[in-house]
């Protein structure tokens, strides 16, 4: 199983959004990096539900439902979309502001790559980031 991390904009798509739909097509991605990591995505895999701009936390656990498929949303076949389903809400949510702070995250896309939408992470970040969110 792997590990990633998926942003939104909480006005765009909130994580509460997400969990009164209880499940969606992640769409608009038209980052290569971040097109290829939803390629890389298997059903079963866990994801960290970020919200980006706005609150600048981690909020939730997801999960992919279907992988990866064209993107309903273009006839441009370079896209593409997985199904995600809600698992559950972090207690507390971690903020980015903490997520920088701790040296055990130094490495973490969400630091280093910034501006990617959607991207891995280590099995040991994504334990980690729960455990600071069950807090």
């Amino acid at each position: 199983m792997q590990h990633w991390l998926v942003k939104s904009e909480p006005f765009k798509y909130s994580w509460e959004k997400f969990n009164k739909d209880g499940r969606t097509f992640w769409d608009g991605v038209r980052n290569y990096q971040a097109r290829n990591n939803l390629r890389e995505m298997k059903e079963g895999d866990l994801v960290l539900f970020y919200h980006s701009n706005e609150g600048k936390e981690i909020v939730g656990i997801a999960k992919v439902v279907k992988e990866a498929y064209q993107d309903p949303t273009t006839d441009d076949t370079n896209w593409v979309v997985v199904d995600l389903a809600p698992v559950e809400a972090l207690k507390t949510p971690v903020t980015l502001e903490q997520i920088k702070a701790d040296p055990k995250l130094q490495d973490i896309g969400l630091v280093r790559q910034g501006r990617l939408s959607v991207m891995g992470v280590k099995r040991e970040e994504f334990d980690y980031i729960l455990a600071l969110g069950s807090k």
